[in-house]
């Protein structure tokens, strides 16, 4: 018989935490303030916060599972020890082990981590404006970036308080990130009962989803009507949930902003017995002969730099959590079938808003990308001059994103039932070198989560407009699965017509390339 889930019963070892941590005063909620503290869960009572919106209660830093230490790193998550009396949940949760950089442009400080790193991270937040337990509100959980190897539920732009304004329980969550999530090694995979290693990262996410499912009602929040959103690794880390029997039931939206929604890449060339013999190099780097040395080790130990390596950690199709690269379970058309809502940014991936490259720079690009379908490309995009080559460096690029993403879309509807909406996100976020970055990665968030309140930018009345608009959008979605919603401009699901919705400066449909030769030509340059 299958074992039992670990999340799908009630822990009953009472671990206890310090007592400073539980005994303390349940503050009296204010007027205008949501739910009554404390709140009720599976694992104790937590007593939450208002938020900066008084119809709003905030509860951050519950655990949803064990803390992955000492034997229990690199292990699978594990369920939370219930603990007796209130647990105070008014600050956030240490954030997973990486290296914080406080800035790194066009990334400034609103988009980066800033609180304690530690191993014992694996916690949640809840944002609602439910007055009643019974509400049954739509519920977003939100997914960060940050290439797999940082991020955090803390970072300012990711708050919650924006869209649970706008009718949504918001759920953040923190995920092992680096080595410490996602490291593949030979004896990791010998002790797994599924026979799998790597992945831990995502496996985190399963379980926060799964706690959510059993534990949002008491928040107010609908279990049956859960939407997953991220950005870049947040949004691959939406499809691999998408592509996954594990998370099976567990979320019926999905929001993927760029990040993994393209056609024309490497459909995972990488196999999994490449990535164990780079995490078996990385352990013999590191001094350990074996894995039990390898957990003995402090986690600083573990995240200082290997001289003269790459190693990089990240997703890889692990036969449990992954049975196929997610792009082979997408072609093959295995994937869970949900209303996705998806994009790219203007100014990511090749386009920049002031170009520099030089003629003889960009031919040589494409001779490199398009092989003998080069000479073709450069008479739909010529680059005699530098200035022509600038224009063609933007314009293909704008072009290559707009077909990919449409390709993928099409090729997703050949079996699904629900509908997919696509978008082109145009506006430059103002702030420090606006002219320089332009419309870059993860510069539509503060925009979709309604959190302009949490950087210091220049924001205008144009930018607060543009922030209401496509975060009601996100909450209509998360809502019905439809993004349209009264006084928005109608926004079409993918079909035959070749199109996308921009969204910023320009919110309309338009045409996924500048000619139909254009798109014809990125269509077979893509699909080959």
């Amino acid at each position: 018989m299958p074992q039992e889930n670990p999340f799908q019963r009630y822990d009953r070892s009472m671990h206890r935490i310090p007592l400073a941590l539980i005994c303390v005063a349940v503050a009296v909620q204010p007027a205008g303030a949501a739910l009554k503290n404390p709140v009720k869960i599976q694992s104790g009572r937590v007593a939450g916060v208002p938020g900066k919106d008084a119809s709003i209660s905030v509860f951050k830093g519950i655990p949803y599972a064990a803390p992955p230490v000492g034997d229990l790193r690199w292990r699978e998550p594990k369920p939370p020890s219930a603990w007796k009396g209130v647990r105070p949940a008014g600050e956030f949760g240490a954030s997973c082990v990486q290296n914080v950089v406080q800035e790194r442009k066009p990334w400034t400080y609103e988009f980066m981590t800033h609180n304690d790193v530690s191993e014992d991270c694996l916690s949640l937040n809840v944002w609602t404006g439910a007055r009643k337990a019974s509400e049954r509100r739509p519920v977003f959980v939100y997914i960060y970036g940050g290439g797999f190897n940082e991020g955090s539920s803390a970072v300012p732009a990711y708050d919650g308080e924006g869209l649970a304004v706008k009718g949504l329980v918001v759920v953040s969550l923190n995920y092992r990130v680096g080595v410490l999530g996602f490291l593949v090694h030979p004896e990791l995979t010998r002790e797994s009962e599924h026979h799998a290693s790597g992945n831990y990262g995502l496996l985190d996410q399963v379980a926060a989803l799964r706690w959510i499912h059993a534990n949002i009602r008491a928040f107010g929040g609908d279990p049956n009507r859960v939407t997953i959103a991220g950005q870049s690794a947040g949004a691959m880390s939406v499809h691999a949930l998408i592509a996954s029997p594990l998370a099976k039931g567990l979320f019926h939206r999905a929001i993927a902003q760029s990040g993994g929604s393209t056609i024309g890449g490497p459909a995972g060339s990488r196999t999994f017995a490449d990535v164990e013999a780079d995490g078996q190099k990385f352990a013999e780097a590191k001094g350990a002969h074996s894995l039990a040395e390898l957990r003995a080790m402090t986690w600083q130990k573990v995240m200082e730099p290997v001289p003269n390596s790459s190693f990089r950690f990240s997703v890889i199709a692990d036969g449990y959590l992954l049975p196929d690269s997610v792009q082979r379970i997408y072609l093959a058309g295995k994937q869970q079938d949900v209303p996705t809502l998806t994009g790219s940014n203007k100014h990511e991936g090749g386009g920049l808003p002031n170009p520099t490259t030089t003629a003889e720079q960009f031919q040589k690009q494409t001779r490199q990308r398009y092989g003998d379908l080069a000479d073709e490309f450069l008479n739909l995009y010529p680059a005699t001059s530098d200035e022509q080559a600038r224009t063609a460096q933007n314009e293909s690029s704008f072009d290559r994103a707009r077909v990919a993403m449409y390709l993928w879309a099409r090729m997703r509807n050949k079996s699904s039932k629900t509908p997919v909406y696509t978008y082109f996100w145009d506006h430059t976020l103002p702030g420090p070198d606006a002219e320089r970055f332009g419309a870059f990665h993860t510069s539509e968030v503060p925009y979709v989560l309604n959190t302009l309140g949490k950087s210091d930018r220049p924001f205008s009345e144009a930018d607060h407009k543009i922030a209401d608009m496509l975060s009601s959008y996100w909450a209509n979605f998360a809502t019905t699965g439809d993004p349209n919603g009264k006084g928005l401009p109608a926004w079409p699901a993918v079909g035959d017509k070749p199109e996308t919705m921009e969204v910023g400066d320009v919110t309309a449909p338009i045409p996924l390339a500048g000619s139909a030769a254009k798109l014809q030509f990125l269509e077979k340059a893509l699909m080959r």
